[in-house]
């Protein structure tokens, strides 16, 4: 279907996961855009830095945020949460129980599931409490418990649908704060980054960062009030939970 052209905001936009393929095209086509007053971004590398494995890291990235915002008069608006982890240091996907490993399967946790909590926690609360504001949060269709039929990849399953079940909960809390609030997960289809790469198969439809980005925006600010909580495909279908 069609998607809409970027509403004006006006106001600030944070992108969380900006060092990675995908998250940091998202922070360059909102500058694009120019219709924030201000582009931040956040990531492992940044000044200061978010680590989603560093608990700590979550307050004072927050304090920069929240200090910026009132600095450019400009109150946070879009905040993109574009973070993930399917393979690491030599370890990837379970195809079988038999791979199941608590030290992996507690590193998966912490960054798609626990990471996007705290980050619920530190940056939802800095979000305008009047007008528009949107958040959106990078899932994936495999944490789609009702569209499971392959098995296997227990981990990053898992830990994506358990963070849809924290931007759903999340969502519920946000509207109580501002009615016009938007809180989603997003879907971002495959995507031509180190993420997904190495699983890119034959006959998939591989979408380069900056085309994925654009899409997932447009959905994004396509969706209004009456949407939030819900999770959404990057051609702006709702995908089952």
């Amino acid at each position: 279907m069609p998607l809409p052209e970027p509403v004006p905001c006006h106001g600030t936009a944070l992108v969380i996961g900006a060092g990675g393929g995908l998250g940091a095209a998202v922070a360059a086509r909102l500058r694009d855009q120019a219709c924030h007053a201000q582009v931040l971004a956040l990531g492992r590398h940044t000044a200061p830095a978010l680590d989603f494995l560093q608990a700590d890291s979550f307050e004072p990235a927050a304090r920069w945020v929240d200090a910026a915002c009132g600095a450019a008069q400009a109150p946070l608006r879009t905040l993109v949460v574009a973070t993930g982890l399917l393979h690491a240091d030599g370890r990837g996907p379970e195809r079988s129980w038999d791979a199941l490993d608590a030290d992996w399967l507690t590193r998966v946790f912490r960054v798609n599931a626990i990471g996007p909590a705290l980050a619920v926690r530190h940056f939802l609360p800095l979000l305008a409490r009047r007008g528009r504001v949107r958040a959106g949060f990078l899932s994936a269709r495999v944490g789609s418990i009702g569209d499971n039929a392959l098995g296997g990849w227990y981990g990053y399953r898992a830990s994506k649908a358990a963070l849809n079940q924290i931007v759903r909960t999340a969502a519920i809390e946000l509207r109580r704060r501002n009615p016009e609030a938007v809180c989603v997960a997003l879907h971002p289809g495959t995507v031509d980054t180190g993420l997904s790469r190495p699983f890119a198969k034959a006959g998939l439809r591989v979408r380069t960062a900056e085309v994925a980005a654009g899409e997932l925006l447009r959905v994004l600010d396509g969706l209004d009030a009456s949407s939030t909580g819900g999770f959404y495909a990057y051609d702006g279908r709702p995908l089952p939970w």
